[in-house]
């Protein structure tokens, strides 16, 4: 089995957003791309005066076809988290202040049910295999690797914080 990882997307933020619109969305965007969404850990620590502080280990896992897997774990930390309500357009909504931080973290997995391995001709053929399939192993790691930049990308428009071009969307060929 062997792991190709994409480098690590790091987003830091303080002040004022949404949330649970944000989270919706990321789990939105896990499920339109056939991602299984787990929420492995949750921590909620007594509150200060200043805030709440919460962690969370979300995972996104993709059986792409019998020989490639996708990953991605976001790890979230929250400080001084607070509830605030405020008036849009006449119409009350709850947004949160604080301080979070988001690590994006992902990887291509190929050989992930282990079907090269226990013995070294199964690992020489796992390795010629993969030889052969190099150009497709490079556009799966492509893939995931803009998909990361995508989901990057869409926790930056809860924050503001977006580009007004991003080069992922032309490799992957969507709007």
């Amino acid at each position: 089995m062997g792991n190709m990882p994409i480098q690590r997307s790091i987003i830091r933020y303080n002040g004022l957003f949404d949330f649970d619109g944000m989270y919706a969305a990321i789990i939105d965007w896990a499920k339109n791309y056939g991602f299984m969404w787990h929420e492995v850990d949750y921590k909620h620590k007594v509150p200060s005066p200043e805030g709440a502080e919460q962690e969370w280990v979300w995972t996104m896992t993709k059986e792409v076809n019998d020989f490639i897997k996708y990953f991605y774990q976001l790890k979230v930390h929250m400080w001084d988290m607070q509830e605030v309500e405020v008036e849009i357009d006449g119409k009350k909504k709850t947004l949160t202040k604080g301080r979070i931080y988001f690590w994006i973290d992902g990887k291509m997995t190929y050989d992930w049910q282990n079907r090269f391995q226990g013995s070294r001709f199964r690992e020489w053929m796992g390795k010629f295999y993969a030889k052969a399939k190099d150009p497709e192993l490079s556009d799966y790691w492509d893939t995931i690797k803009y998909r990361g930049l995508q989901l990057n990308a869409l926790i930056k428009k809860y924050f503001d914080m977006q580009a007004k071009h991003n080069s992922h969307v032309v490799y992957l060929k969507e709007n």
